[in-house]
């Protein structure tokens, strides 16, 4: 089934695909054993630096690898794609699924631009994600002035003809310094108005019963990184405070455990656990 399918799929069920952000071997054997413990779907992330550090096809036949060895229905996907040229190395590297971020350019340039990365994906079959509205980044301010409006949304949809759209609602890239709160009833208007896939993006630290309810809404994949990082580089310190080893195939998998720990539960919150 192709992602596209899958993620539409999902969608109508009302549950969603968590898609997991890795940087290393170690970040992703935790999110392969935690798919293959409570066999869920996976959608394997890459961003920009994730390629830079760990180079395009070497991360690519290392989550293959992956997927292969745990026999795990997955896919791989570009994550906040920052250029064309970018989207076009990650498609013919077999990326079944990429995001083009054109989301703080003005709607129009969002639109050229998505437009042309939906036109180069057709001939791979692969599914094309954007982003409208301001969803902060890392360090910058939140502001309900930057959600994503119905009439933004349905235009964009309209004009690019994406597959998936990811929303500003509420969330943010990164940790939250209070409690956040998604903005579900303009969520469901979204839903009700256009006939496309809704990522939630920045889902690390919303709590589960915000996210279950942006999933009734129309969320059908949930992105997750910060806390995956955040939850390795814990354990991790937490191992060396406390030991003096220097054989780092022992030091590694405690933190790779807390990461396996941290994504059963995830699994099962976003509905996609089959256990």
């Amino acid at each position: 089934m192709k992602v596209q399918e899958k993620l539409k799929q999902f969608q109508l069920e009302r549950k969603a695909i968590l898609a997991t952000n890795f940087y290393n071997y170690e970040t992703l054997k935790g999110i392969l054993e935690a798919a293959s413990r409570v066999q869920a779907p996976v959608m394997l992330q890459l961003t920009k630096s994730s390629i830079d550090y760990m180079g395009l096809k070497r991360a690519v036949v290392l989550a293959r690898q992956g997927l292969e060895d745990y026999r795990l229905d997955g896919c791989i996907h570009l994550d906040h794609g920052g250029s064309v040229e970018l989207v076009q190395r990650c498609l013919d590297a077999g990326f079944e699924s990429v995001m083009i971020d054109a989301s703080e350019k003005s709607m129009e340039e969002n639109i050229e631009t998505t437009c042309k990365v939906v036109e180069m994906a057709r001939p791979y079959g692969a599914n094309v994600e954007a982003e409208l509205g301001y969803v902060p980044k890392l360090g910058q301010m939140q502001d309900s002035s930057g959600f994503t409006t119905v009439e933004d949304a349905v235009r964009f949809v309209r004009a690019t003809q994406v597959d998936a759209l990811a929303v500003a609602i509420g969330s943010a890239h990164g940790f939250y310094k209070s409690t956040p709160r998604l903005d579900i009833d303009r969520l469901a208007e979204i839903h009700a108005a256009t006939d496309v896939v809704l990522v939630l993006h920045g889902s690390s630290g919303i709590p589960h019963d915000m996210v279950r309810e942006a999933i009734r809404n129309g969320i059908a994949k949930v992105n997750l990184a910060t806390e995956i990082k955040d939850t390795f580089m814990r354990a991790l310190k937490q191992t060396l405070q406390n030991s003096d080893e220097i054989d780092l195939r022992k030091v590694f998998p405690k933190a790779t455990d807390s990461v396996v720990e941290l994504l059963c539960d995830k699994y099962k919150m976003v509905g996609s656990a089959a256990e």
